[in-house]
This record gives structure tokens, sequence and C-alpha cells, in this order.
């Protein structure tokens, strides 16, 4: 398949010089994917996607243009090259537009390394059907839960990239999933709560009986739920929420954020930004992850790298043409699909631990929230002024006393950041690795 997506972006590339591109790159896309959703003990849906799409970017001098094509035919190649040059003849020049030049390419790397792709075959629809029916049955055999939404799905996608600068390179990637999301009560009083695992290779996947347990076990805890006193509280984000907020920061020191001269951090560059002691790393090598890649979207190689060091911002998240606009180096964090140029976007990511667990910092908090869950969201861009909707467990001292919904926290990012404490539970397969964070002095409204 790698070798068939290698002829379309060739060929794609041919149409472009012949169409009269001073310079072009194009990706091939191979996804297929096949899910399964149980309800109420029946087949609620079966599903099964397949596509091939390529895409092509032209540069006529300072101006460029995307298009997307699903026909494959030569006929169709012609003409989705001619389109694209004369858009790009129309669109507004761009100084920062344009490919790698070669001396930044990436020549060599290690596929087998990176463990991207389960080679085993992909599994028949019954055993995504038997996956799901077994979260179902676990989750349903616990007393309380009324009713389950369990499902298993498993992926491929292989992705080759090419350009007229001489770069050429694909890899692939796999997924197998399963997850439940289990329902308590009635009208309401109903509660729901899930669970969920996946994997690149199927033999990893954690079992699935396990999962439908522990999405029942978290939706029988919700019963109950109420809304909290408003007032001034230490708030601790469960690890299952805790990455987003480092999904902030991340998006405030993204290089196209900072070019417009927007972003909250935009004028803290070498700056404390995270306590002192706590760094946010971007490994994009990381073996048997789900984001790790070989290469960029502009070919450029993939490699570690600190955002943050001790607690202070060390640079931006940037693609080459937000790295040529901000006079620095692209940081090899170039992302793309079909349809557009690309953009900059950070992979792999690492907070530094702690080394308290999660008990411990809930016994440390005192009376506060521990927030599991969270709805919705308010950010100012500008400000980092924060609002969003959450619900969790009331903590009473030191001990958790009793669900809570129906709330909203407040804070600002840059006061918010400064003021965490990690725990020491991050799980290790994710791609995004942030343990629980707990957070001094936030904002509730409740009753």
């Amino acid at each position: 398949m790698t070798d068939m997506l290698e002829t379309l972006t060739t060929r794609l590339l041919e149409a472009a010089k012949r169409a009269g591109a001073g310079a072009a790159d194009a990706v091939a896309i191979d996804q297929s994917a096949t899910g399964i959703d149980i309800r109420g003990g029946k087949l609620e849906q079966a599903e099964r996607s397949e596509a091939v799409e390529v895409g092509l970017r032209v540069l006529v001098g300072q101006r460029q243009a995307c298009v997307s094509v699903s026909d494959l035919s030569d006929a169709s190649f012609a003409m989705a090259a001619e389109r694209a040059v004369a858009m790009a003849h129309e669109a507004p020049e761009d100084p920062h537009a344009g490919l790698a030049d070669p001396s930044q390419l990436s020549r060599d790397w290690d596929l087998a390394a990176l463990q991207l792709a389960d080679a085993t075959p992909e599994p028949l629809p019954s055993d995504l059907e038997e996956d799901a029916r077994e979260v179902e049955a676990a989750a349903m055999a616990r007393t309380g839960v009324v009713q389950v939404e369990a499902s298993a799905s498993y992926s491929r996608r292989a992705v080759h990239l090419a350009g007229t600068n001489g770069f050429s390179g694909g890899y692939a990637r796999t997924s197998r999933s399963v997850s439940a999301v289990a329902f308590t009560g009635e009208g309401l009083g109903m509660e729901r709560d899930w669970a969920g695992e996946s994997r690149i290779f199927q033999s990893d996947l954690p079992s699935p009986r396990g999962v439908g347990d522990l999405a029942a076990e978290r939706a029988l805890e919700r019963i109950g739920a109420r809304r909290p006193k408003t007032g001034a509280y230490p708030v601790l984000f469960d690890e299952r929420v805790a990455a987003g907020l480092i999904g902030h920061l991340l998006q405030a020191v993204n290089g196209a954020s900072v070019a417009r001269g927007a972003g909250w951090l935009r004028d803290r560059l070498g700056e404390q930004v995270l306590p002192k002691g706590l760094s946010v790393i971007e490994d994009q090598l990381r073996p048997r992850t789900s984001a790790s890649r070989p290469f960029d979207a502009e070919g450029l190689a993939s490699r570690r790298r600190e955002i943050v060091t001790d607690g202070v911002l060390n640079g931006w998240t940037l693609d080459l043409a937000t790295a040529r606009k901000l006079g620095m180096n692209s940081t090899a964090s170039a992302s793309r699909g079909p349809t557009a140029p690309p953009s900059p976007a950070s992979s792999n990511i690492d907070l530094t631990q702690g080394t308290a667990t999660r008990a411990e910092l809930i016994a440390q908090m005192g009376t506060g929230l521990l927030i599991t869950s969270m709805i919705g969201a308010s950010i100012n861009g500008t400000t980092g002024d924060y609002s969003r909707g959450a619900s969790g467990f009331w903590v009473e001292n030191g001990q958790i006393t009793y669900p809570v919904n129906e709330l909203t926290i407040a804070g600002n990012l840059r006061e918010m950041l400064m003021r965490i404490t990690p725990a020491n539970d991050a799980r290790m397969h994710l791609s995004t690795r942030v343990p629980s964070l707990l957070v001094e002095g936030l904002t509730l409204a409740g009753s």
C-alpha cells in the first residue's frame, strides 16, 4: 500500500509541474476503519469506511493553493493540478510560504524502532463485536447500572508525503480500541460516566471486561450528585482531564497564534510559566505511541525538545512558515491534511510528574473539589481568562464526601499554571502524559 501511495504522490507532482507550478508537495492517505456499537444487548451500529485521498499544494512565486482529490485517474490529477495553479495565481502573496530547503530534509529514519503499526491481521467484525459485548456485559453486571453503550473499533492509516524539493517518505499507524458509557438512575437523577482504552498493538489492549467494570464503577460513584458551595477552593484536576490544562499552554505557544500577535503567553518567552522543577517535553520519536512520527508534514526530521525547562518557556511550536515569520527555526512541528497547507501542532507531551499520589494530594487539599469531567470551555486567548463547566467530587477534611455536578470553575491560566502541584499517576502509554494536577485558589460557582 505504501508503494501505491508513493506512486500517487509522484503522479500528482508531475501533473503540478506540467500545469506550471514552481514548486509543489503532495500527500496521499489511505485509511480504513471498522466500528461496532452495542446498546441494550443488541447490535446498534456496524460501520466500515475505506478511503484513499490525495492532496496537492502548489506554489507559484510567493502564492500558494491547495486542492484535494478522491478520483485517482490521470485526467482527475491533471484537472486538479491546473485548478490549483489557477487558484494560486489569484491567491495573496505570502512571503513566508514555501517548501523546505533540501538541506533541511530528513534523509533517514527507523520505522521499526517507532513501532507505529501492528503487523498482525486486522480483526474481524465479529472479533470487535465480541469485545463490545464483553464490555457491555461487565458493566451491566454491576447492580444499579441501567444502560450501557459499548463500542469497539479498529483503524489503520497510511500516509505518504513527497515534494519537488526531493523529499519522499511514508509510514502507517494502527489502533484498536474499546470503550463504554454506563448510566445509572432515571429522569433528572440519571448519571453517566465512561471508560476506554486504545492501543497501537492489539496484544497490548487491556481486557474489555475491565473497561466495562471501570465505566460502571465510575457511573455508580456519581449517584446523588449535587451542586457544591460557591467560593474559592483548591481544585484537583483528575488525570483524566488534567491534560486539557496543559493543552491550553500548548495552544498559547503555538506559532500560528504567536505569529498573529495573539496568545496569552506571547510576551513570556524566556520567563517562568510553570513552577520551578516542572518541564514540558515533546518527544515525537517515543516508541509505541500513537502520535509519534518519523518526520513532520514538511519532511523535517522529528526530534525531542523541551518546550518548558524548569518552569521557563523556551520557545514556540513552529512549522516553516511561522518560523520564517518570527525569524526562528522550525521545530519540525508541521501537521497537515489533504485540503490545507501545513500548520504547527505538537505531538507526544510529557509534564514532569510529582512524588505524591492522587490520594495524598486529596488529603493535602483539605476542603475543595476533585474534577473528573469537564463540559464546554470559555478561554480568552489574549488574557488567559478561564471558565469551564465541571463535575466530580467534593472533598472535606482530605476525604471524598459526595459527587457534585452543575458547577463552573474560573480563574486565569497564567496564574493557575504557576500554582500547580503534579501527582505521580500519569499513564505511560498515552501520547500526552500529564498526571493529576492540584491548583490552589480557583473560583467555584455552585449553589
